[in-house]
């Protein structure tokens, strides 16, 4: 398992996140057993969300968390707020009151990662960093970040809160690349030069943000998955060829070709079955070449200029 250092949070948090998005209606000893195994493979970090089963899924894993309390000091726990039904809320009182009853359902005194769960376009920064700077002050919160915000977002919040902003969660994976296309596509009249992430993946390296990536073996906005889809023909079969030489999965290849990259990205793995997380696992310090990298990236159906 690769560690990377994520400002505020830990030098040592693992590049494979446990995404905790589907353990809503697991056992208590298949999740028990979840979590054991992913610890056991050096994931000590943990994605949730207080909308995940309705709050449901928070839940389920501070219950299954409690059966072994000892494992809270090993853990990263992140959790996110700020969508509602149908609608966003950054103001002051919702973030307050989400955290707490995050905090109750997930049994603990303290979140190492609050993130806001999509952009609030009615967000007041002042608010929110009243809000942060309350949480942080309490103890109830240690670190602070952002999911699917660009860069001019994060800029403009992080100009108000005195804390630094150290993590974005964003989609991206062999199926879905914005955050490479254009950059390597750069000022040519192709759809793949058009800018979508707003040099996020730049921003991020200049200022130390560490990205996280969401559902990154799908392709589009939740559309299917990468693996054995006739869209991705040549993609699996460069996938299939490269688990052989390095005895692996597709699921490991796939994963390594996020890890390889230096921004130093974390993936999130929302399987609920510890063999799968295994195959995620391997892809952690697996180091693709340069050449294999990009092989991949055009397989996926991108083009070099």
């Amino acid at each position: 398992m690769k560690y990377i250092p994520i400002d505020t949070v830990s030098p040592n948090a693992s590049n494979i996140v446990m995404g905790c998005m589907r353990i809503s209606n697991m056992d208590n000893k298949d999740l028990e057993t979840l979590i054991r195994t992913n610890m056991d493979l050096g994931i000590n970090y943990f994605d949730h969300a207080d909308i995940y089963g309705g709050g449901k899924c928070e839940e389920k894993f501070g219950r299954a968390a409690d059966l072994h309390s000892s494992l809270r000091d090993q853990m990263i726990i992140q959790t996110k707020c700020g969508i509602r039904g149908g609608w966003f809320d950054f103001s002051k009182e919702h973030i307050l009151e989400s955290v707490d009853a995050s905090l109750k359902r997930l049994n603990t005194d303290y979140l190492d990662v609050l993130l806001l769960h999509r952009p609030d376009s009615l967000m007041e920064p002042e608010d929110v960093a009243d809000a942060f700077t309350e949480l942080h002050r309490s103890g109830k919160v240690r670190a602070f970040g952002v999911s699917n915000q660009n860069s001019a977002q994060v800029e403009l919040l992080q100009s108000y809160v005195p804390f630094k902003l150290a993590v974005n969660q964003l989609q991206f994976g062999l199926g879905h690349t914005p955050l490479v296309d254009s950059g390597l596509a750069s000022n040519m009249r192709i759809d793949q030069s058009t800018e979508r992430s707003i040099g996020f993946l730049e921003y991020a390296r200049l200022n130390g943000i560490t990205i996280q990536a969401w559902s990154p073996f799908q392709y589009g906005y939740f559309e299917g998955l990468i693996f054995g889809d006739p869209k991705y023909q040549k993609l699996n079969e460069k996938m299939d060829e490269l688990a052989a030489k390095y005895q692996v999965s597709n699921t490991a290849i796939a994963t390594a070709w996020i890890t390889r990259h230096p921004a130093n990205i974390q993936v999130i793995a929302g399987s609920t079955k510890p063999s799968r997380m295994k195959d995620v696992a391997d892809g952690s310090d697996l180091a693709l070449t340069r050449k294999e990298w990009y092989e991949l990236y055009i397989s996926a159906g991108n083009m070099l200029p």
